[in-house]
């Protein structure tokens, strides 16, 4: 279901899925065109508040310098200053956030905090990332993609590693641009059937595929883009002894992307342990763009609240 408010005066983004193919396309042109200074979208006067439950590097530091370049400023918050459904509930924190700025990013433990902001603030609020989701990540990642393979369409993206929030809206966001999906993972680790079952529902082309498999050298062959994650992820930490035997022949390594189709890309969206998930050196190979990635969790961003503001138009 879509989590778009029905309240006319503000719009929210807690899923990749609340835009629509169309809209989709759009924010990631209108985040080209910021990134390329063709268009300097005015934020003078508006104020974002993060309201961060988790550690975070990108998503805060993007969103603080992508607030300051438009002209806004960023107030952020911590879990000891707030204490969302602790210390104050999340319907009264939107409230009161409601009187003093114009936008909300929240980066909690449950997705159903997030629901709670949106159903009670009257401004926007944005997913900085649930256990659900991920949904600005994945906007980096496709405006990263279609930057280097210049187009989203019929494209194979091989995703090995845990069935995560990042993969999820990964998943999501891959149906919505018809690019093919293909996830190799160890077994209770995959995808949930859901998931799956609903990327598969808004899928935009006929034809259009999300496929597991267990072995990481099936999902690979001929991907255009290799992409992983941590096996641990944030909230997971007691299982992490666990999921280093689990995701034993997992590690995604230079031989690895040779088996993808020729001129494919590697990416991780950090922060990455080699070792694990990846061999040394993996960040720095040839093929990879995880630095343009992370760089372009700055452009999306700044499309993503220009656009909840109704600071821009979205290109038609």
């Amino acid at each position: 279901m879509s989590s778009i408010s029905t309240n006319t005066r503000k719009r929210d983004f807690l899923s990749i899925t609340d835009l629509d193919p169309a809209e989709l396309r759009a924010l990631l042109t209108l985040a080209g065109r910021i990134k390329r200074g063709e268009v300097q979208p005015d934020l003078s006067g508006k104020t974002l508040v993060l309201l961060f439950e988790k550690p975070s590097l990108r998503t805060r530091v993007s969103f603080e310098v992508g607030m300051q370049q438009m002209g806004g400023i960023s107030l952020s918050m911590g879990p000891q200053e707030v204490g969302l459904n602790t210390r104050e509930p999340a319907a009264d924190v939107a409230q009161v956030l409601s009187r003093y700025a114009e936008v909300i990013a929240a980066r909690v433990n449950d997705h159903r905090s997030l629901e709670d902001l949106a159903a009670h603030a009257s401004i926007p609020v944005i997913n900085a990332l649930s256990d659900l989701e991920h949904p600005c990540q994945t906007l980096a990642d496709l405006l990263t993609i279609l930057e280097h393979k210049e187009r989203l369409n019929d494209l194979t993206v091989a995703y090995i590693g845990d069935g995560n929030n990042v993969a999820a809206s990964l998943a999501f966001g891959c149906a919505l641009v018809g690019a093919h999906f293909h996830m190799a993972s160890p077994e209770g680790y995959e995808l949930s059937e859901e998931v799956a079952a609903r990327a598969r529902s808004i899928a935009v082309v006929s034809g259009w595929e999300v496929e597991q498999v267990r072995h990481p050298l099936e999902a690979v062959r001929g991907a255009d883009v290799v992409y992983t994650d941590v096996w641990t992820s944030m909230g997971h930490e007691a299982e992490r002894e666990a999921r280093l035997t689990a995701f034993q022949g997992y590690q995604v390594t230079p031989e690895v992307v040779e088996l993808a189709r020729e001129g494919a890309i590697f990416m991780h969206d950090l922060p990455a342990h080699p070792g694990e998930e990846i061999a040394e050196g993996m960040l720095e190979h040839p093929q990879s763009v995880v630095f343009d990635q992370a760089e372009n969790r700055l452009h999306t961003q700044k499309a993503v609240l220009a656009y909840l503001l109704g600071a821009v138009e979205l290109p038609r």
